[in-house]
């Protein structure tokens, strides 16, 4: 298969997850904890296609619902090159986020929006991570203001996407892969804000960042 460098179109997005209010003006700018999806929220399956798999992490529920209490949207960004692979479809991928937010919903939380690259590292496009054109589509459909936004991930490509943005970074190893992931980080020369042991740890840590 031959791949082009190319940007995701607009249907990267899942809308029917998405909240569509406006941003409120004057002043007020939204700010969000943009958050990665396997390996942060989820444990990864590696090209998770069923909807009746997915388990939830201890403490994500409770870190987003204080999040979001303290004002920040949660808006997902996942590379799911299974999509291009041929592994699932992206009807599965959405299947999959209103399960995410059906289990979320259980303990009053839910993630605000989604956006996922459908393509595989091969394709070079803009949209996957460490890419970050994504997260600029996201800052304009919601209107947020990046330089009080955060982002919580796994691995390197998320602190590299964050860090690109200004954003605070924060990282949570899966378990078993810390060294691997700080290697990673050490070879891109490129360090988290914070390393936390678990989203719910992450999520203190940058409130108290503020």
């Amino acid at each position: 298969m031959t791949y082009l460098r190319r940007r995701c179109p607009a249907a990267v997005v899942d809308a029917s997850q998405v909240e569509r209010s406006r941003p409120r003006p004057g002043p007020a700018r939204r700010r969000a904890v943009f958050v990665d999806r396997d390996g942060t929220l989820n444990p990864d399956l590696h090209y998770l296609a069923d909807a009746a798999r997915l388990e939830v992490y201890a403490g994500v529920a409770e870190g987003i619902r204080l999040l979001r209490a303290h004002g920040y949207l949660i808006v997902c960004v996942t590379n799911q090159s299974g999509i291009e692979r041929g592994f699932y479809t992206e009807e599965e991928v959405g299947r999959i986020h209103a399960r995410l937010n059906e289990i979320l919903g259980r303990d009053g939380a839910r993630v605000d929006a989604f956006y996922f690259c459908p393509h595989a590292p091969e394709a070079g496009c803009d949209c996957r991570k460490p890419g970050i054109a994504l997260f600029e589509r996201a800052q304009r459909d919601l209107g947020l203001y990046l330089p009080a936004s955060a982002i919580v991930g796994d691995r390197s490509l998320d602190i590299e996407a964050g860090s690109r943005l200004g954003l605070f970074t924060a990282l949570v190893p899966s378990r078993g892969h810390e060294r691997e992931i700080a290697r990673e980080l050490e070879d891109r020369h490129l360090a988290a804000d914070v390393v936390a042991p678990s989203f719910r740890a992450a999520a203190h840590r940058l409130l108290a960042h503020g």
